[in-house]
């Protein structure tokens, strides 16, 4: 039975938002140590090391095409556990890598590794609960998954300067081991054995015949690659802009915490608005204010140098609270039709969202070399297809919208 209007408890929050939090560890700790990393691997090239962000997410989008249909049919707790392991081997490649090649190998096979939870989490949401919801519990999960990186850089930084940055991923690997053991221990089975689904090679094909038929889940699904393909090349390119375009190495960290915190509060605002005014209404209202704020820069800061830290601290800080509105709801109004096929649902969609991100991540990223003016303009023009997209598919309100 699914807990429509059950108020979720803080620890099925917190654990499913710690199952996700380690794909936020294994990005945002990283990235004060990105050069320190590339000087250890021979490769000095600012925009290779984007690709070190980048793969890691290539490697999530790939890995949930298989996790999610084993779900399906062998449960979600045994696949989280066989993720995790793989997690462990692969952080210890790329504690040992001596080259490029081999840190973006093992950077891609710690996301195929950490895709197991991030969709199994999401799954095990779907589960549990529905509509505007499930969106709510969606909002108040990712508000404390945001907290992770709030603190990470610094606390990447703190160990890169004391114990170098090899320790960042034994750190990582000690984390996912006690989250490891808190699941096994405290989070039951949620796949219902009348939704198993025998596992054959036709799984995927069925699952994407029965997903095309919802265009809405299509189309929110291809809008979420295009804000995650603009937002990566923020996150990828954040510690070349602040250390080398800004010259800021040391607060750096913080810079990117405040950014984090904007984003968490706007989430943490959308589970406690989203009953009220619906998935459907926020979503759209913070896709314009995204695009309208992406596009106001750019036509002030065209042609010109970079402006100050704190006018560009002001609009990503802005655009950045548009995001908390976009994600959660957005994933949610994909998935809320496809719940009897949540694991396989959760798979291609998040595949097909890599498969839209990670391009415009790396096309876009290659620009930001001496300003940051390329990043605007990459949010600007996905915010437009993604207004235009969200406009033609998006279904009538069939919400019940909550007073009080």
């Amino acid at each position: 039975m699914k807990n429509e209007k059950a108020k979720p408890s803080f620890e099925f929050v917190a654990l499913m938002a710690s199952l996700m939090s380690i794909v936020a560890l294994s990005i945002d700790a990283l990235l004060p140590a990105l050069s320190n990393i590339g000087i250890a691997i021979h490769s000095l090239d600012a925009t290779d090391h984007q690709l070190l962000i980048t793969m890691i997410f290539l490697g999530l989008g790939v890995g949930q095409l298989f996790f999610g249909p084993l779900s399906d049919s062998f449960g979600r707790k045994p696949i989280i556990y066989i993720g995790f392991a793989l997690f462990i081997l692969s952080s210890l490649l790329c504690i040992f890598a001596t080259s490029l090649e081999m840190m973006i190998i093992g950077r891609i096979l710690q996301g195929i590794g950490l895709s197991a939870a991030r969709t199994i989490s999401i799954s095990i949401i779907r589960d549990t609960y529905e509509g505007n919801y499930m969106a709510k519990v969606m909002s108040f999960v990712t508000a404390f998954f945001i907290l992770i990186p709030v603190v990470a850089p610094a606390f990447g930084k703190l160990i890169l300067d004391n114990l170098g940055w090899q320790a960042i991923f034994y750190m990582q690997m000690f984390f996912a081991l006690i989250i490891g053991i808190w699941f096994w221990k405290r989070q039951p089975e949620t796949l219902h054995p009348e939704y198993k689904v025998t596992f054959t090679g036709r799984v995927f094909i069925d699952g994407l015949k029965e997903l095309v038929k919802y265009k809405e889940t299509l189309a929110c699904t291809t809008i979420s690659g295009l804000i995650t393909g603009a937002f990566l090349v923020y996150l990828s390119s954040a510690q070349h802009v602040f250390e080398d375009q800004y010259n800021l190495k040391e607060t750096f960290p913080y810079l990117f915490a405040a950014l984090a915190v904007s984003i968490g509060t706007s989430t943490f605002l959308n589970g406690t608005l989203v009953l009220r005014f619906g998935m459907r209404k926020l979503a759209f209202i913070a896709l314009i204010s995204f695009t309208t704020l992406s596009l106001g820069y750019v036509a002030l800061f065209w042609g010109t140098a970079n402006p100050s830290v704190v006018i560009l601290m002001l609009f990503l800080s802005l655009i950045f609270f548009c995001l908390g509105f976009i994600w959660g709801n957005m994933r949610s109004i994909a998935m809320e039709p496809i719940g009897h096929i949540a694991g396989i649902g959760a798979a291609i969609t998040g595949f097909i969202s890599t498969v839209v991100s990670i391009p415009i991540a790396t096309f876009i990223g290659s620009f930001v070399t001496i300003t940051v003016l390329p990043l605007f303009v990459g949010l600007g023009i996905c915010g437009i297809v993604a207004i235009i997209i969200f406009v033609i598919f998006r279904q009538p309100a069939s919400e019940v919208v909550l007073e009080g």
